[in-house]
């Protein structure tokens, strides 16, 4: 009788303390955050290592100067540098390369406005293609992204 009371007592001890122990614990991921939700379209797997898409706005110009992406992709254009940039669609001072209309002065493929240093500009580039862009406050800073 002793032993089975004491073997009742281990059992219970050890489901009340896994019980204590799961409830406490987080789980080893977090599921993701509204702003983090996996696109419409894309796996899991390929939203976690899919890699940003930035070209970087230096002292010296826009690095790399040349970019290749899927269509349908969002290419962030990060200012680091000491002055405002305006990334805007080829040709100076038109923009109006890239075919859509619609922005401020030629294409929408245009930051309209001078993007103040550490803060950045982004552009989903929905037509394929070879589209070279600039930026419109020092026009010989330029570069191309591809579409394919």
């Amino acid at each position: 009788m002793k032993k089975s009371l004491t073997i009742l007592i281990i059992i219970l001890v050890v489901v009340v303390g896994g019980y204590i122990i799961l409830k406490d614990s987080k789980p080893a991921v977090a599921p993701p955050s509204e702003s983090e939700a996996i696109p419409a379209g894309a796996s899991a797997l390929e939203t976690i290592i899919a890699p940003e898409k930035i070209i970087t706005y230096t002292e010296s110009g826009y690095a790399p100067a040349s970019l290749k992406i899927k269509a349908e992709e969002t290419v962030v254009f990060k200012n680091e540098s000491s002055k405002n940039m305006w990334p805007a669609s080829a040709k100076h001072p038109t923009h109006e390369v890239y075919p859509t209309t619609g922005g401020c002065l030629g294409s929408t493929f245009d930051a309209c406005k001078g993007v103040p240093p550490g803060e950045s500009w982004s552009f989903k580039f929905d037509i394929k293609g070879d589209w070279k862009f600039h930026d419109h406050l020092t026009p010989e800073y330029f570069g191309s992204v591809m579409v394919e």
